[in-house]
């Protein structure tokens, strides 16, 4: 089995209740990044045994999935025992054939935004192999430049005009609709601060970047999927969450 596969076997033990799946494609020191969960290998597996035993099944819907090196970076719907659909990215990191670390990031599913996108829909294609690394630096170069704020002045190079399909459930498509978001934010006094990039990765196209900052004054971890076209950034996912202040294990969120 590829990474990917064994990445998504791992995931869909949450609705079969398989735990044989994480005994064989996870570490035994498996580290846990989520901070609502326990970590090691005995923790996932109790994990998946409590949702097997729940009354209301929970459902997975992978919409993405791709490859960087010994990583597999997923784009995710769950529905954990029936508390609600959460769109999520997924990070594993491989050593060896088996899964030894993961990161992630959840949000509960919004209505669609005012242009009428959904927090998952949209292209879905990998290609472009040969220019990853080019758009990995393209990607990065833009939330330092424009999110982080060390060039602002750089913002309509990253774009083709006013073309930006966005899949955020607070903001329209183009630079216009994220303009004016912005601008709504800051008579309401909210401020979006990215702070730090922490990882990027990438297959062609595609690159996610994570990185940490503050949300209306609230520690937030960003992850921000960029669909990359001709030199451009095209299309973006998100889903941000605030970092929680009782975690359960002691790895740190990043």
């Amino acid at each position: 089995m590829t990474n990917i596969e064994k990445a998504l076997a791992l995931i869909n033990s949450f609705a079969t209740g398989d735990t044989n799946v994480a005994k064989e494609y996870l570490t035994e020191g498996y580290i846990q990044h989520n901070l609502a969960y326990g970590t090691g290998r005995d923790a996932f597996i109790g994990s998946i045994e409590y949702l097997a035993s729940a009354p209301v099944k929970t459902t997975v819907k992978n919409i993405r999935a791709f490859e960087d090196g010994n990583f597999v970076f997923l784009h995710t719907i769950y529905n954990f025992a029936g508390a609600g659909e959460q769109v999520a990215f997924d990070v594993f990191r491989f050593e060896d054939g088996k899964i030894a670390e993961h990161w992630d990031n959840l949000l509960n599913v919004q209505a669609p935004n005012p242009s009428g996108r959904t927090q998952i829909d949209g292209t879905t294609e990998i290609k472009d192999l040969d220019k990853t690394e080019e758009n990995k630096t393209l990607a990065e170069n833009f939330v330092r430049d424009i999110l982080i704020g060390e060039n602002p002045d750089k913002l309509t190079s990253y774009f083709d005009g006013n073309t930006y399909i966005q899949h955020n459930p607070s903001i329209a498509d183009g630079l216009d609709g994220l303009g004016a978001t912005l601008q709504e934010m800051a008579k309401q006094g909210i401020k979006m601060i990215y702070d730090k990039i922490h990882y990027v990765y990438g297959q062609g196209n595609f690159v996610l970047v994570i990185s940490e900052g503050s949300f209306a004054d609230k520690h937030t971890s960003y992850y921000d999927l960029f669909r990359i076209e001709n030199g451009k950034i095209t299309e973006h996912w998100d889903v941000m969450e605030t970092i929680s202040d009782d975690p359960k294990n002691n790895n740190g969120k990043f």
